[in-house]
């Protein structure tokens, strides 16, 4: 099965036309090469796999190996080689330019830091996450939720090919992928975590709550959600407390990135399995957000929660305007007191309750109902 994905490779050739160096950040397996290498067809391209010991080898002496480059110059899994990352500085700041600089990262936010440092002014930065809703074909939105959007999972023949892919990826996520980055964390501590993430999806992280739970300091807890998340396997999603006056919550909501690693943490199998899980409504919730956000961003994008049992699931701040999102997974979703309250509160242009199903239709003046396909195409 073959997944256009027309909306990203054009991102990236955008990139390319306006920066002198474009970055796509995302986790491993995520399609990242592929998408390399169909930009690279067609014109003059020096590969190097950063993971292959003889890519590697070849940039034993980087300077004198890349200055001669012309045309797009692709570096794989940059992040094994940040020494890389100056050199390609003096590089890219050659007048006239004889070659344009791709490079693929799986680990943030020191990736994107050192980068951003050190590439200050010549780097434009592209997510790449797994498919999305508009890449798949119409009618397989349901199978995108399932199995997440890692295209090997979701590409696979069946629901047990596509979750015993799911668990080989954690075990060798955390096994190798994770040595690889430097991480020495024992594998068997970040698994455990890992999974008591699954069943908080959607919660509020509390360090004192998980490093109790599983036997380690609150510092030690607090570093090895870190890690997760700067493998993107893990997002934490900020709260916002613009209104000193008010009780709010300050720790971010925590979720699983991918749906279908969420499911396969859960041990959820089939679509039966998820619709009778206690974790489906947070489920659609975290799958409808990463969706949102591969679209928006996430640089303006918050939760708020006040201490008193008022809370948004998400707020999008684009310019001027204050959107709010609820998630809901029923047909026939209302108005809540929460939902009048994060209006008051926080002077929304306007909410909108995204639901599974095709229904649209306003609640009131400034709330709606809307499926998450019509909600992404108006955004």
């Amino acid at each position: 099965m073959n997944v256009e994905r027309v909306r990203l490779l054009e991102r990236i050739r955008e990139g390319l036309a306006r920066s002198r160096v474009v970055a796509l950040l995302g986790p491993r397996q995520v399609g990242k090469t592929t998408l390399a290498r169909q930009i690279a067809a067609g014109q003059p391209t020096t590969f190097f796999d950063l993971e292959d010991q003889v890519d590697d080898a070849r940039l034993a002496a980087p300077r004198l190996v890349l200055d001669p480059l012309e045309g797009l110059v692709v570096l794989d899994e940059i992040q094994l080689r940040p020494d890389l990352l100056p050199i390609l500085r003096v590089l890219a700041d050659r007048q006239p330019l004889p070659a344009r600089f791709l490079i693929l990262g799986s680990a943030a936010p020191e990736l994107m830091r050192g980068t951003s440092e050190s590439l200050a002014g010549r780097v434009e930065f592209v997510d790449v996450s797994g498919f999305q809703f508009a890449e798949v074909d119409a009618g397989r939105e349901r199978e995108l939720w399932l199995r997440g959007g890692f295209p090997l999972a979701f590409v696979a023949e069946s629901e047990p090919d596509s979750f015993r892919w799911r668990e080989d990826f954690i075990r060798t996520f955390l096994e190798r992928d994770l040595r690889a980055f430097g991480v020495e964390t024992a594998p068997a501590a970040l698994r455990r975590l890992w999974q008591m993430i699954a069943h908080y999806h959607g919660g509020v992280w509390n360090a004192a709550e998980f490093g109790r739970s599983l036997g380690q300091s609150n510092q030690t807890a607090r570093r090895h959600l870190d890690i997760l998340s700067n493998a993107f396997m893990v997002r934490q999603l900020p709260a916002w407390f613009e209104n000193l006056g008010k009780r709010l919550v300050r720790h971010p909501k925590i979720y699983v990135r991918d749906s279908g690693l969420l499911h396969t943490l859960l041990g959820l199998r089939e679509w039966e399995d998820l619709l009778g899980h206690p974790k489906c409504g947070a489920s659609w919730e975290g799958f409808c957000l990463e969706q949102i956000l591969a679209v928006t961003g996430e640089r303006d994008a918050f939760f708020w929660a006040t201490h008193g049992g008022a809370e948004l699931d998400l707020l999008l701040v684009r310019g001027s305007r204050r959107i709010g999102v609820e998630f809901k997974f029923s047909d026939a979703p209302r108005m809540t007191k929460s939902m009048h309250q994060a209006l008051e509160s926080l002077q929304l242009d306007e909410l909108t309750v995204v639901s599974p199903g095709k229904l649209d239709f306003p609640l009131n003046s400034r709330v709606r109902v809307s499926s998450l396909s019509a909600f992404l195409a108006r955004l």
